[in-house]
């Protein structure tokens, strides 16, 4: 049977567009098959976080995601309330994206990303995205298309569709993707198993559009307001749409609900009511043979903290330049098979901390009691330890740098690891280039970032200012020639990078985690290239 793909990619949510872009910006033939014909109108995610806005800005999406959402100026404020004409419990101050960008610019010791933040709703992001992938060459997006079985064996991948139509049709690629969520037919497919904690609390939900509420809130402007004791108020990225979070039972009045909650004149239109489950679950292996899954179809974690789909555009990232590395024959077997080392602990790490952050909330949460909202010397008290408990406890979910910026590919195959930093980093981020870790962020003299000034295949960044480097790097050169991988070198004299990147020679992947690092180059370049590029996948590496 002829291939209709390279890849097929089952889900055109956020990940699953990523991921086709980023193969289809590789060259490589992309099928992308989506069950609904249009993206839904529900807000799900709202936050790409800074390191996926690096990325983003790596594929040269950045600036049109930014462009699509309004949400530039306003803080990222927190507010805990009883009345909208009662002082806040607790008020977290957090930068705009326009301030936390001025500070990224100020910044001089790679303790900050590249790119800040971006608030953008879901239900803006997706249809982005899919103008994207649609536009881009070799990407075929194939909508109202749901999957209903695949089979595979030692050359490829063949699934059944069905169209809205009820009209079936066979798709077959060299490999598939699963990128179909929480409920992922092609992990079920698979027989994978979750494991974690599934179903541990149920959370109503109200999605409604107010072209008053923002402008008319007193206590000042923010992204979340909490209305104690068990309500969420949450600013989308236009300012006219808002999302309601509650284990309350709304009932059959969503307006009324709404009403008696916000308790101000405005209007307000309901255009969603629904139920989410929280889930803290990641998948037992993230793939089998040529079927590999990412994003949500393999970890499932509590929205605190906004790791879901951020987790799941590093798995398309990390997914992409290794399956095109793959398709192209230059990546050895062991390249595709550390996509599930790499990804799955981090996946792990997240859903474990997504878990810490959800604790934090629920402890101020618990405490409150039946005078929480009253004028008396209980609610007076009630509210005291409320607010000291959220002052610790709420920081957690809007703080953890550590986790967004400072994850480690730990034990992977392809990496040349060093002894210590055993430990994850959690809230703060300390720039690292230990093997395996994200290059930090660092502007140069000339006032670019060094991100800007590599490439997209394997770089050599030698920071030593030897006037030899070039030469004494043609060895490993070579090596990566015959073996056909795409590799640059990038030599700066600039003292500021080495104080801050700790050694002379860092050796960079696609994805600018760093594979290597040293004072003097190896003496084994062949064997450099070939662990690096998936062909020596075993041993120490040291």
């Amino acid at each position: 049977m002829l291939k209709d793909a390279q890849v097929l990619v089952v889900g055109a949510g956020p990940v699953g567009l990523t991921l086709a872009i980023g193969l289809g910006r590789c060259g490589v033939k992309v099928a992308l098959i989506e069950r609904n014909e249009k993206p839904l109108y529900r807000p799900k995610m709202e936050r790409c976080n800074a390191r996926s806005m690096e990325m983003f800005r790596r594929m040269g999406l950045a600036d049109r995601i930014r462009a699509a959402s309004r949400f530039h100026d306003i803080p990222m404020d927190i507010y805990l309330i009883t009345h909208w004409n009662h002082p806040p419990l607790l008020h977290l101050e957090y930068p705009s994206i326009t301030e936390y960008g001025r500070r990224i610019a100020d910044c001089r010791d790679g303790s900050l990303p590249l790119e800040p933040y971006q608030i953008i709703s879901q239900y803006t992001l997706e249809p982005l995205l899919k103008s994207i992938a649609q536009e881009t060459p070799g990407v075929a997006v194939h909508s109202g298309c749901e999957l209903l079985s695949l089979t595979q064996d030692g050359d490829g991948v063949s699934v059944q569709t069905i169209d809205a139509h009820g009209k079936q049709r066979q798709f077959r690629a060299d490999y598939l993707v699963g990128c179909d969520g929480g409920v992922s037919t092609v992990r079920k497919q698979l027989d994978i198993p979750l494991e974690g904690q599934g179903r541990l609390a149920r959370q109503n939900q109200i999605f409604f559009r107010s072209r008053g509420l923002f402008e008319a809130i007193p206590v000042g402007k923010g992204r979340h307001y909490y209305f104690l004791p068990d309500t969420v108020l949450v600013v989308q990225d236009d300012m006219q749409h808002f999302m309601v979070n509650t284990t309350t039972d709304i009932g059959n009045d969503a307006e009324q609900f709404l009403r008696t909650r916000i308790n101000l004149p405005v209007d307000i239109e309901v255009l969603n009511v629904s139920g989410w489950n929280m889930n803290l679950l990641v998948a037992e292996r993230y793939g089998e043979g040529r079927v590999l899954m990412a994003g949500d179809a393999v970890h499932l974690v509590i929205p605190n903290g906004g790791l879901g789909m951020n987790t799941g555009i590093g798995d398309a990232v990390d997914l992409s330049w290794k399956l095109a590395a793959t398709l192209a024959g230059w990546g050895g077997p062991g390249l595709l098979a550390s996509y599930e080392r790499e990804r799955r602990p981090i996946g792990m790490f997240n859903r474990d901390s997504s878990a810490k952050a959800t604790v934090g909330v629920q402890t101020w949460m618990n405490a409150c009691g039946p005078h929480i909202t009253q004028d008396s010397p209980e609610g007076d008290a009630n509210r005291a330890e409320v607010a000291e408990l959220a002052a610790s406890g709420q920081r957690i979910t809007h703080e953890m740098n550590g986790v967004e910026l400072g994850y480690r590919y730990m034990g992977s195959p392809l990496i040349f690891d060093e002894p210590g930093e055993t430990e994850r980093q959690f809230i703060a981020y300390r720039p690292t280039t230990h093997p395996g870790s994200r290059l930090p962020h660092m502007w140069l003299a000339d006032g670019t970032p060094i991100q800007d000034r590599i490439g997209d295949g394997y770089t050599l960044l030698c920071l030593g200012g030897r006037a030899t480097d070039a030469q004494e790097a043609e060895p490993l050169a070579r090596a990566m020639a015959a073996i056909g991988a795409p590799f640059s070198v990038l030599a700066l004299n600039e003292p500021g990078l080495r104080a801050v990147y700790e050694r002379d020679y860092l050796l960079l992947r696609p994805d600018m985690h760093v594979a290597w690092r040293g004072n003097g180059l190896s003496a084994e370049p062949d064997r450099m290239a070939a662990r690096i590029t998936g062909h020596l996948a075993s041993g120490s590496g040291k």
